[in-house]
């Protein structure tokens, strides 16, 4: 008995001494454990796609954040995330990162997991000819590498743009042992709906796993307002941020046992409740944005208005779509420029910058 008991107060203690090495923030959420996963044996993670996720206990999600670097936004998720000591999972876009290294070289400084989300973040990842689709994969790593000066920094993590996979793409990236990444659940931060919509929706799909891989976007300004209130909630609701690893570089890694894939649970999108909590912080122009569809703007690329039936409701959207194919430039903005200026954010923003995907 006395050993039951000497064990649990060793995890109590263990688990708060995590959360509380947070010099000058001792009430943050902090991250309380590192897994370290083999790409060889874990090939495909989230169950979103897959029958299989990242091994987490009860109460555990791991952070993941797609599309950047694109300051500001990426840089105050990376304040956000420092401010709790959490640690999380970003997966860059090769264009964004040659326009912004050192926010690449910033987050992996601190920390964070540094993974790929191609070269270009093409629409349709899933129909590239088979020369272009290793083109895609093979320019977003050399450019996140080259970013941060040491192509072993990068994790050989992939997220497919857009969830868009197909068996010729994880069959390439299997052949490089490199693990494709999906979700156990998303926060919709891409959609035009406000930052408590965004939290809301993310806890409460987490509440009904019960654990998972969060995909947000650190391009989104949606993810700025929410996330300083989502962290919170999850600390308040008992919930441990895990920062995932890969094999080759663990630190504080589970036991042998933990490395085991879990199975998921049953798949199916969850009831979305409001979130009553208010955002903290203020809300750029959208329509400096081209919102709803960020770096979709009219004056950017030629947009088309279709009226879409709903699948899951009675009723039709009007929404607008590209006219045509994301140009490899654009006038007066050639495919190399790194520091175009969006309204409202001097000299922070990339023109270059992708559209975020819809799942």
């Amino acid at each position: 008995m006395r050993s039951i008991v000497a064990a649990l107060a060793a995890c109590f203690f263990a688990a708060t001494a995590a959360w509380a090495e947070c010099p000058g923030h001792p009430d943050a959420l902090g991250t309380a454990r590192t897994i370290a996963i083999d790409p060889v044996t874990h090939s495909r993670l989230g169950t979103m796609q897959y029958g299989k996720t990242v091994p987490l206990e009860d109460k555990e999600v791991v952070l993941t954040f797609d599309d950047g670097p694109l300051p500001p936004y990426s840089t105050r998720i990376l304040d956000i995330l420092a401010a709790e000591c959490a640690k999380a999972t970003f997966f860059i876009v090769g264009r964004q990162a040659r326009a912004f290294p050192d926010v690449v070289r910033r987050a992996y400084g601190e920390g964070h997991t540094i993974a790929t989300h191609s070269q270009n973040h093409p629409f349709r990842f899933d129909k590239l000819p088979s020369g272009q689709l290793g083109e895609e994969i093979e320019g977003g790593i050399a450019a996140t590498a080259a970013a941060l000066g040491d192509e072993n920094a990068v994790a050989p993590f992939f997220r497919v743009p857009g969830l868009r996979t197909s068996a010729e793409t994880e069959n390439y990236l299997a052949a490089r042992a490199t693990t494709v990444w999906s979700a156990d659940f998303t926060g919709d931060d891409w959609r035009h709906i406000s930052a408590k919509q965004v939290m809301q929706r993310a806890l409460d799909r987490l509440e009904r796993k019960g654990k998972g891989v969060l995909l947000l976007h650190d391009i989104q300004p949606a993810t700025v307002l929410a996330l300083p209130n989502l962290l919170q909630a999850l600390k308040a609701r008992g919930y441990r941020v895990v920062h995932v690893v890969p094999s080759e570089r663990p630190k504080n890694v589970t036991e042998p046992q933990q490395q085991v894939v879990q199975a998921p649970g049953k798949r199916a999108w969850p009831r979305i409740v409001e979130a009553t909590t208010r955002p903290e912080l203020p809300v750029p122009s959208p329509q400096s944005f081209g919102w709803p569809g960020l770096f979709r703007a009219a004056s950017l690329v030629p947009m088309k208005l279709v009226r879409l039936k709903l699948l899951r409701q009675p009723g039709y959207q009007s929404v607008l779509i590209v006219g045509n194919r994301w140009p490899k430039s654009l006038p007066g903005h050639p495919a190399e420029a790194s520091a175009e200026t969006l309204p409202g954010h001097p000299a922070e923003a990339s023109a270059e910058a992708l559209p975020a995907p819809s799942p």
